[in-house]
């Protein structure tokens, strides 16, 4: 079968899991993120988390993000599943 792609939300990663960053839910959030280099096409793979479950690191375009998990998961990344 081929590879199919699923989507799952950036703050449902395991540390580290890898993505590609594919689509927001949020207009407003998407922008902010947009700027800090979270850019479809982008790969992001969860690095840390932190103690009490919020903020999450990411490593996204070369460098180590911190995001609370209500922004993380405005962002959609897509897992490729080799069925």
């Amino acid at each position: 079968m081929k590879n199919q792609k699923t989507l799952k939300k950036l703050s449902q990663l395991k540390i580290g899991e890898s993505g590609v960053i594919d689509s927001f839910t949020d207009k407003e959030m998407s922008l902010k993120l947009l700027e800090m280099g979270c850019t479809p096409g982008e790969l992001v793979t969860l690095d840390k988390i932190a103690p009490m479950g919020d903020p999450i690191a990411i490593k996204v375009s070369g460098y180590l993000l911190s995001l609370r998990k209500e922004e993380a998961s405005t962002v959609l990344v897509s897992m490729m599943n080799k069925n």
